[in-house]
């Protein structure tokens, strides 16, 4: 697929504003209304940048003053860039706009000292994928969430321990980390991924919680609660309530007995945060997958992927 700058577009690249609500609204309207529509209109306020905020940047692409496109930058860590909501008008789609506001955010993170960036984009997105390989991504990894259900009384056949460096140790020789390319949700922003380092074990054992599960054989398993959030639902009736979420990082383990054992531990822990519901990130693999539905584990219907660029060379 190709997304070529259009020349015949009179494009700007300009910081995203408030006063930008309404013509974001009207071009993001129509997105993906087949499965709920697009988030961005209800959380847009909340999302821009404060005008002194240096590590966050949402850019708006309009052609002759009209809003055509819309993306945020943000930096997770000092040397890595996520990429977050980006959105192009229909009438725009393929004429270079995602184009053109990707290389306003390479520049943007560059500047800020990052090294790499990525993008998360459902695997159904195929014209999101297209455009993004488009602008030099490459393919990273994917994954799929798990919910197991919260339960006080969820039990495992292993026993599982609150010890970071033990969680660490596991993570450091796990197969997930090399299929994850060393990946996890980060605490700091919602949506997004990034490296997971030992000093980041140490901040969710003393904050939220770690998973670390021990077999006869040594260290079998390992996650983190990356953070609990309320999402607003409403249900057939137009009623609306909160219902609880908590978030695990990543999910790793060596077989089904420690996946039972891990999705217990996380079923236990979700229950003692209040939670309703979970979300647990695992690996795309035959071995991940199966292991999570043999345990009883309610899955995503689709896996996400997770795809980046080498700031260095682009």
């Amino acid at each position: 697929m190709s997304d070529a700058t259009d020349a015949a577009l009179d494009l700007e690249i300009r910081r995203a504003t408030h006063d930008d609500y309404d013509a974001v609204v009207d071009f993001t309207s129509d997105i993906w209304a087949d499965r709920g529509g697009d988030y961005i209109p209800d959380i847009y306020h909340d999302w821009l940048e404060a005008d002194n905020e240096t590590g966050k940047k949402t850019f708006l692409a309009a052609v002759d003053g009209e809003a055509a496109g819309i993306v945020q930058a943000v930096m997770l860590t000092p040397d890595e860039a996520w990429f977050q909501g980006i959105r192009v008008a229909a009438d725009y789609r393929g004429r270079g706009v995602s184009h053109r506001l990707n290389e306003a955010c390479f520049e943007w993170a560059r500047a800020q000292g990052a090294t790499v960036a990525r993008v998360m984009i459902f695997s159904w997105n195929t014209v999101s994928v297209g455009a993004a390989r488009a602008s030099g991504y490459e393919p990273i990894t994917e994954f799929r969430f798990a919910h197991p259900t919260p339960d006080s009384d969820a039990e495992g056949p292993q026993s599982v321990s609150s010890d970071p460096t033990a969680t660490w140790r596991y993570w450091t020789h796990s197969d997930t980390r090399t299929q994850l390319s060393g990946l996890g949700l980060a605490p700091e922003e919602p949506w997004a991924i990034r490296e997971i380092t030992r000093d980041d074990f140490e901040r969710f054992a003393d904050e939220t919680a770690v998973f670390a599960v021990e077999s006869e054989d040594g260290l079998a398993g390992a996650a983190y609660r990356s953070r609990t959030f309320e999402r607003d639902v409403e249900d057939e009736s137009g009623d609306s309530s909160t219902e609880t979420w908590a978030e695990y990082g990543v999910g790793a383990w060596d077989d089904a007995a420690a996946g039972r054992s891990l999705f217990a531990a996380i079923a236990r822990d979700a229950a003692a945060c209040g939670a309703d519901q979970t979300r647990v990130l695992i690996p795309e693999t035959a071995r991940a997958v199966s292991d999570a539905a043999y345990a009883g584990v309610e899955l995503a219907e689709e896996p996400d992927f997770v795809l980046g660029i080498d700031l260095t060379v682009h």
